[in-house]
């Protein structure tokens, strides 16, 4: 599912808009509702919005920066001018409205170096995020209802899910891994239809718990979380991939990794060469399901079980044997490096 800064930049808008114009005549409606879009997109300032809405439309500008536009820019000085630009949107947006924490979350993420540190800083402030959010959500409740209300407490929510999502994910980096699967197990409970993808978060946790029953679980629950999406993601069948290797089941972990270029079938060379990019600042990054970007950003995010016992900067146990196997799995062809097999002779598992 994901979170979307553009859309909930829209939704935020299209809300207050729809309840300003409650009290107007209902033969101007349906032109006024007609005229929204092109004022949103072309004369912004025009319509009704708070310093909060603001506030989060500068957000929307800085994720765009961060997490869709410098990943892939290779220019060092382009760049650093383009992360200067996005702290500046985020700390105009904090001058804007002191309780737009996403915008406090995100400059803290990028000004501070240490993972530690990062997981300190969050835990520190969540206790402060989530008050906020839930008064927000429970003022809403009571002036709105049906749809409106619907939506209006979940944009209330979402800033404090994204603040527990970026303090999950940070745990596992960290290595705190019953934290981060405490973490994401609150996350799903707070958003019960997993719009930040905790799941995701929670199918790593337990494989670097070892815990091959709660990963079960987890699988099982996968039809209450997300119905529209059957447990064959990347996150969950690396998981079992990883615990099937921890057990010496390399024919199961065979049978799982088949699995995995089954259903991600452009994706054999980015899994044989764990192709990473930066994780997303404002949330985990929008991919289409089951494409060779959504193989990437579960790579990124696997390196905690594919580099496990490796050497710095190389591969661990697990992922030289994935790379092994997707060889011998998905042949040179598919991995777009014949002329590099037949120079080193490595078109196989060693």
């Amino acid at each position: 599912m994901a979170h979307d800064p553009k859309r909930e930049d829209y939704q935020r808008l299209s809300l207050r808009f729809a309840l300003s114009l409650d009290a107007s005549d209902a033969n101007d409606l349906p032109r006024a509702f007609a005229s929204f879009g092109r004022r949103f997109a072309q004369d912004r300032d025009s319509l009704p919005q708070s310093d909060a809405d603001r506030a989060f439309h500068l957000v929307a500008l800085a994720a765009e920066l961060l997490d869709y536009r410098l990943p892939f820019v290779a220019d060092d000085d382009r760049a650093a001018a383009m992360a200067r630009r996005a702290d500046a949107l985020l700390d105009e947006a904090r001058a804007i409205d002191p309780t737009c924490y996403d915008a406090v979350r995100m400059r803290l993420l990028t000004s501070t170096g240490s993972v530690e540190e990062r997981c300190r800083l969050l835990a520190d402030g969540e206790r402060e995020v989530r008050a906020f959010c839930e008064a927000e959500r429970d003022r809403v409740c009571a002036e709105l209802d049906g749809e409106r209300e619907m939506l209006a407490a979940a944009i209330a929510m979402r800033p404090y899910w994204r603040w527990l999502s970026s303090m999950a994910e940070g745990a596992l980096v960290a290595g705190r891994n019953r934290e981060a699967a405490e973490l994401a197990e609150r996350l799903l409970a707070s958003d019960p239809h997993d719009l930040s993808d905790a799941r995701f978060t929670l199918a790593y946790a337990l494989a670097k718990l070892e815990d091959g029953p709660g990963l079960a679980r987890l699988v099982e629950r996968y039809e209450t979380i997300s119905p529209m999406r059957p447990a064959d993601d990347a996150w969950v069948l690396l998981s079992q991939l990883a615990l099937a290797y921890k057990d010496y089941d390399l024919p199961g972990a065979r049978r799982l990794l088949g699995r995995l270029l089954a259903a991600y079938p452009t994706s054999a060379r980015s899994l044989a060469h764990q192709i990473e990019v930066v994780g997303g600042v404002f949330a985990r990054v929008r991919v289409a399901p089951y494409s060779e970007d959504e193989m990437v950003v579960a790579l990124s995010e696997g390196v905690v079980l594919l580099q496990e016992g490796g050497a710095p900067g190389g591969s661990g146990a697990l992922g030289a044997w994935v790379e092994r196997a997707v060889r011998e799995l998905a042949g040179p062809a598919s991995l777009g490096d014949e002329g590099r097999a037949a120079r080193s002779g490595e078109g196989g598992a060693s």
